[in-house]
């Protein structure tokens, strides 16, 4: 169905898809990206150290949970939470990566769409915490709501902020850009653990949660704010004009023809399954051992220090070895800490599993992306995160509802199966995926000789080439 014209046209303008935009060549592009390198990092890790400030505050795995435990005794409605956190981001990709790989600019969409999309709806969660004492119906219902306008608002712009991150940054700087945005938020976030858990502690319910949203909404808006400044060269690589119909056909056919790119898909499946217990960790505990409020503080502390070393030691090691190894090494560090969950027998254990939960955060927030990108050829960057990540996305929405229903009858049983998923991720990742830069290395040890040999067939049959990995 067509959208109203003037949609389309508020849309195109918001978008700026219809200004005038210089050819450039791939040399023009490097130079472009070089010259600007330093701003566009500190522009980059500063929108990303104030998003992750914010989301210090109120993460989805702890303080989320404890707020809407307080609005209803009933596990569904955390189990919805832990849907929209693993799938909300993830969903809408595909649908908006046959768009996204014909424009020459992404800034467009991230900034201004974004604005509509994935930051207003924050401002919404501590006017919910506000309706909570009188009316606790209504603000969860505005909390859930404003929640999923956030994720999946996040996720319609995830293909170009991805694509333009990719056309700002070299290969080799990716990672540590990405470390650099979390590092500094999570250093900040768990500085301010401790005056966190004394504001659950010491304010009154509401008024504590509401202080914690507001610091969340004001650091996802001042990220907003800092990514304008970004510096966004003009990509010559452009896929052709494709229509919705064909863009759907091809589908099957990569996942048909690229054995990383199918075995890639399986293993993130495997590893959503694993999330189904994350959103229960904070409730299950404070319930289990009647901790108080405070703790969800404490425990969000750890999950970012964990948070910090992870994507420290991703950026570190991914350099050298490669995306696969490290996400590889993530899933294997949340099997880990779901096992010491189910074996908990003190509070205390519980500490060091949102500390290793935060680990396998780090390593998959730069890993899961860019393995995939680096999968793919430039002008079907967006294509394979989109498959990817909406098909992820889409077992990511039923796998919190199905562990809503197993922690009813055993939390050891469903962090045990969580457990199990991770093992069986690290298993078929490493067992199916060719690690992409080992890949781009063959290519270039083969071209002198395909050359060669193109040479040597000159006068006889014809050689054909083979493609160059761009």
């Amino acid at each position: 169905m067509p959208l109203p014209s003037f949609l389309r046209s508020f849309l195109a303008w918001i978008l700026c898809v219809r200004r005038p935009l210089p050819t450039w060549s791939e040399p023009e592009r490097l130079e472009y990206q070089r010259r600007h390198l330093k701003h566009n990092v500190f522009v980059n890790v500063a929108e990303g150290a104030f998003w992750w400030v914010g989301m210090g505050f109120a993460p989805a795995a702890t303080v989320m949970p404890l707020f809407i435990s307080k609005l209803t005794p009933s596990a569904w409605p955390v189990g919805l939470l832990g849907a929209l956190a693993n799938s909300g981001w993830l969903l809408p990709q595909l649908f908006t990566s046959n768009f996204v790989e014909r424009l020459a600019q992404k800034k467009p969409i991230v900034v201004y769409l974004g604005a509509l999309t994935e930051r207003v709806p924050v401002i919404f969660f501590p006017l919910a915490a506000l309706l909570a004492p009188r009316h606790p119906q209504w603000a969860l219902a505005l909390f859930l709501t404003a929640y999923a306008w956030h994720k999946l608002g996040s996720g319609l712009i995830a293909t170009a902020w991805q694509d333009m991150l990719a056309n700002c940054f070299p290969l080799n700087v990716r990672s540590w850009l990405l470390a650099g945005m979390v590092v500094i938020g999570a250093g900040i976030a768990l500085a301010c653990a401790e005056p966190c858990a004394r504001l659950l502690e010491t304010l009154v319910f509401p008024y504590n949660f509401v202080v914690c949203f507001a610091v969340c909404a004001f650091g996802v808006l001042m990220s907003g704010a800092i990514l304008i400044f970004t510096r966004e060269p003009v990509d010559p690589v452009l896929k052709p004009r494709q229509s919705h119909r064909e863009f759907a056909r091809e589908l099957p056919q990569h996942l048909r023809t690229d054995r990383s790119l199918r075995n890639a898909l399986a293993a993130r499946v495997l590893a959503t399954c694993g999330l189904m217990s994350v959103a229960f960790l904070t409730v299950s505990a404070v319930q289990r051992w009647d901790l108080p409020d405070r703790s969800a503080a404490m425990f969000t502390g750890w999950m970012m220090a964990g948070q910090m070393l992870g994507n420290l030691a991703c950026a570190t090691i991914s350099s050298r070895w490669g995306h696969k190894l490290t996400l590889g090494l993530g899933w294997l560090l949340s099997a880990v800490a779901f096992i010491l969950a189910a074996m908990a027998p003190a509070p205390t254990w519980i500490y060091p599993v949102f500390l290793l939960v935060g680990m396998t955060s780090g390593f998959d927030f730069i890993s899961a992306m860019l393995l995939v990108m680096e999968l793919a050829q430039p002008e079907r960057r967006a294509t394979y995160t989109g498959l990817v990540n909406t098909s992820v996305g889409v077992v990511g929405l039923f796998s919190p509802l199905v562990g809503s229903v197993l922690v009813a009858w055993s939390p050891s049983a469903l962090m045990s199966l969580s457990a199990g998923f991770y093992l069986l991720a690290a298993l078929t990742l490493w067992r199916g995926v060719d690690e992409p830069r080992r890949r781009l290395e063959r290519q270039a040890f083969r071209a002198p000789g395909a050359a060669a040999e193109q040479e040597d067939g000159a006068e006889g049959e014809p050689v054909e080439r083979e493609r160059e990995h761009e």
